[in-house]
């Protein structure tokens, strides 16, 4: 009997494990891991990293090595009066090691250096901004599941009370106390309550879609997700340009001004000269000369002076890309100000909002008690009862809907603030 039971456990595990309540954190965790835009975002740091090694090779020696086996159909020869004497063999082989060293540039490959770390932090800071996109997509999704949840339940129990209502207007006209009207009044009202809890259940299996692959999960999968018992306070009203300052997109943006400056310095570093060493070790066969292998060291300065212009328009085009980067970091900023402060507003008017439908959940309830009871005592008409089971459920959905929009919009609050 004990070894069945195991076997049982065993089995149920994974359902067991399933059926356990899903937290937010457990989803922003989820989504942290095993987000498909993330992981594809995630290799973005790396292949940054390897272009700022690939800038700092411009600091270590270039080593080239040739080798080769030469025929010749006549071998070369020096005419010395009326004869000649053959210079090299018909048939040799050859061996050339190279090798070349900056000593210094005027800051180019520094600048080069610089500007590929800039892009790498840039990268970092671009990988954490789609996180937050990320993370905000999530925390919608969470509370859209919740609020399809909710108001499908506001719908399920208008259905039971047009399913009631429906029974008293029957009981009341088989006693030939009301019209066929009523009757037909009640199942129409009774039809469209059950339409919208299939509308309700459909939005919420499609929040469930979304969220399992924000999270990572089969689209299929199901569970059961926490509700906070109480939201997060509201934030304190503030300068909102300073409480947008370390959003990573931003911080990215201002990176790439950074490298933008930079790429302008690199560019300008290209009129100056570069001082180089240079070492050879060259052999080759050839049984008429005394020495085939031949050593040589260069000291030298190498200026380029004239590229067609090259370098004069890629100055130019670098003044006009710092000058778009600058531009771009100064709308970013105005466009995550405007977003933190409408988020911020929505927020305070969904707690207002909160407030207001909470008292009139209160009032819709003792409305549609009394006209209830007036229908059944023939002092009042089907469709007062109707219209206050409508009012009733109109002001439950503005109740859920203002709770998870606060919620939501607090959520909005922090990611444009890069807390999320």
């Amino acid at each position: 009997m004990r070894s069945l039971i195991v076997v049982f456990l065993l089995l149920a595990a994974p359902a067991l494990l399933r059926a356990e309540p899903l937290s937010l954190d457990a989803c922003l965790e989820l989504a942290a891991a095993n987000n498909p835009s993330l992981r594809t975002a995630g290799h973005a740091p790396g292949i940054a990293r390897d272009q700022v090694a690939r800038a700092r090779s411009g600091y270590l020696p270039r080593v080239n090595a040739a080798a080769g086996y030469t025929v010749l159909k006549d071998p070369q020869a020096f005419l010395i009066g009326e004869g000649e004497v053959e210079s090299t063999d018909r048939n040799f082989a050859s061996l050339g090691l190279e090798v070349d060293q900056m000593l210094y540039d005027f800051g180019r490959t520094r600048t080069r250096v610089e500007q590929a770390r800039a892009l790498e932090q840039a990268a970092e800071f671009e990988l954490r901004e789609s996180a937050q996109e990320v993370f905000l997509r999530t925390v919608t999704a969470y509370y859209r599941i919740l609020e399809a949840e909710k108001l499908e339940g506001a719908a399920a129990e208008e259905v039971v009370q047009n399913r009631e209502h429906l029974r008293v207007a029957q009981a009341l006209y088989e006693q030939g106390m009301v019209t066929r009207n009523d009757v037909l009044q009640a199942e129409v009202s009774l039809a469209g309550s059950r339409q919208r809890q299939l509308s309700r259940h459909n939005q919420g299996e499609n929040a469930w879609r979304l969220l399992n692959y924000l999270i990572g999960r089969g689209t299929e999968e199901r569970g059961e997700l926490q509700e906070d018992v109480a939201p997060e306070a509201l934030p304190a009203a503030g300068d909102a340009l300073r409480a947008v300052a370390e959003r990573p997109g931003l911080q990215a943006q201002q990176a790439v001004v950074e490298q933008a400056g930079l790429a302008v310095e690199s560019s300008r570093s290209e009129y100056w000269p570069e001082l180089f060493a240079h070492g050879a070790v060259d052999y080759q066969e050839n049984s008429h000369l005394r020495e085939q292998t031949l050593y040589s060291a260069t000291l030298g300065v190498r200026i380029n002076l004239f590229d067609g212009l090259a370098t004069t328009s890629a100055l130019r085009q670098a003044l006009l890309t710092r000058e778009r980067e600058r531009a771009r970091l100064r709308d970013l900023t105005e466009q995550a100000r405007l977003e933190y402060e409408s988020a911020l507003s929505d927020a305070q008017v969904a707690a207002e909002r909160i407030e207001v439908a909470r008292e009139s959940i209160r009032q819709g309830e003792e409305n549609l008690r009394l006209n209830q009871g007036r229908y059944r005592e023939q002092v009042g008409t089907a469709t007062e009862v109707l219209d206050a089971q409508t009012l009733l459920t109109t002001t439950r959905t503005d109740y859920h809907r203002a709770v998870f929009d606060y919620r939501v919009a607090i959520a909005r609050v922090q990611r444009a603030a890069g807390e999320l």
